[in-house]
């Protein structure tokens, strides 16, 4: 399973970064975690888009999930068998559009909390890898 981050925006702040890129570096032997920027992510869904393409928007009103019920969300869209990639959208400070969430496959809210849209991908590339970590049954490294 491939799963891309799609962040309206860029992760710049060095710290940010640094955790997603330990998250990713982590995650290898598991799945492929792409973090990709874009300026627009209604561009970059007319143009990217792909009918095997499970698409998870990341929305304050969205269902909220533990940990162990996230995994299974995971699992349960690879046993589907129909979808190839997951990608979770992250907004820009103004969040997503209305095309953006009509588009989506699961709307999921990590909390009633707003995060920085960096923040987030650092929280979600984590909990991408508890996941894993939950899913193979083996212990999670802090």
């Amino acid at each position: 399973m491939n799963i891309d981050i799609v962040l309206e925006g860029k992760l710049k702040e060095p710290f940010f970064k640094a955790g997603a890129d330990e998250f990713k570096k982590r995650l290898k032997g598991y799945l492929e975690l792409k973090i990709v920027e874009v300026s627009s992510i209604d561009e970059y869904l007319k143009n990217n888009l792909k009918s095997s393409d499970y698409l998870i928007t990341m929305e304050i009103e969205g269902n909220m999930l533990s940990s162990l019920e996230f995994a299974d969300k995971i699992k349960e869209i690879e046993k589907d068998g129909f979808y190839n990639r997951i990608l979770f959208l992250i907004g820009g400070s103004d969040g997503l559009s209305d095309f953006a969430k009509q588009k989506s496959t699961f709307k999921f809210s990590m909390s009633k909390l707003t995060f920085l849209h960096q923040e987030a991908v650092l929280i979600l590339t984590e909990q991408i890898y508890r996941a894993v970590k939950i899913l193979k049954n083996e212990p999670y490294h802090k």
